[in-house]
């Protein structure tokens, strides 16, 4: 196995695109309803898989007809799900994607059982053999504490694992160093989008950002997301910064999970930060070109085919 992809497992149904939000009272009709299997660690896995990389997850759904429906849609991605759990009181989370054109995305979320999922539902064999480990949703999963994490990832590294941590902070969801503090000196690579980078430091800007939590493992590489408008990356003294590229948006949803993908499989192939930065930017991007997390993502000659073709915007300093 490559990687772990560990987390929340969430049955995503999109809205298509419509031109505005119905009254009340209004019947609205659309072109279509996507149903799939999401959430952070379903969205990296499945680009991953498109990356050509051999994945399983871990995480936990209800006893029900979408949590049967998220084990069995992992499965036909070619995805490994045994690890996945069952809640015996919890519903499968759910979210509801409403996309209104030229506005950002409106979302309706049921945490359901990934609030019931803590770190005693993993069995360490799981890390044998594996190249990386990655946390997604990490502070959407209230059984998990920094302190669960650190040990985990302590113990990942000491098999030579590379760990890699993605936050989600939402409403209701407590934002603070504190709950990434213990997690970083064990984390080589952390990806946070800069509203969550803003909400866990208290500054706006994403190279301060950086280095607020650089400051915590200076050889964690931050690679902080912002969407269309690119992504800062630093590690150690080295800062890149790139724009976003170019493509036919339909819907952004998941752009930040196919980019840790991207940023994944750069590190695994132990490509220089440039070039990685450079194959996550596409990779990210892909994913907007159709509704849905993950159809849109470029397979790896597709990803590798765009990269060398549309040159990135990026400046290099320290």
């Amino acid at each position: 196995m490559d990687v772990l992809c560990l987390g929340i497992l969430i049955a995503d149904m999109f809205a298509s695109p419509i031109d505005s939000l119905p009254a009340a009272g209004e019947l609205r009709v659309l072109e279509r309803y996507l149903l799939s299997a999401g959430g952070c660690a379903a969205n990296t896995a499945a680009c991953l898989r498109r990356l050509g990389r051999d994945v399983a997850v871990i995480g936990k759904v209800g006893d029900d007809l979408f949590g049967e429906f998220v084990v069995q849609d992992l499965q036909r991605l070619g995805i490994d799900s045994s690890a996945v759990r069952r809640s015996a009181t919890d519903p499968t989370a759910t979210t509801y994607i409403i996309n209104v054109k030229g506005e950002d995305r409106r979302y309706l979320h049921c945490m359901g059982a990934n609030a019931d999922f803590s770190l005693a539902d993993i069995d360490l064999s799981a890390l044998e053999g594996a190249q990386a480990l990655y946390l997604g949703g990490y502070m959407l999963m209230p059984g998990v504490s920094p302190w669960d994490v650190a040990r985990l990832f302590g113990e990942a590294q000491r098999r030579g694992l590379i760990t890699v941590l993605d936050v989600v902070i939402g409403a209701g969801t407590p934002a603070s160093l504190q709950w990434v503090e213990p997690v970083l000196p064990h984390t080589n690579l952390f990806l946070p989008n800069d509203d969550e980078a803003k909400a866990l430091t208290g500054r706006t800007n994403p190279a301060e950002q950086a280095e607020v939590l650089a400051r915590i493992n200076p050889d964690c590489t931050i690679a902080i997301t912002a969407g269309r408008r690119g992504a800062l990356v630093r590690r150690r003294s080295q800062v890149l910064r790139a724009e976003g590229y170019r493509v036919s948006s339909i819907d952004e949803s998941g752009a930040g999970d196919a980019f840790a993908a991207g940023f994944i499989t750069g590190m695994l192939e132990r490509w220089p930060l440039e070039q990685t930065l450079q194959f996550a930017s596409a990779v990210g991007a892909s994913c907007t070109r159709a509704l849905g997390c993950t159809a849109g993502v470029f397979q790896l000659h597709e990803a590798l085919a765009f990269v060398a073709e549309n040159r990135l915007q990026m400046t290099i300093g320290t």
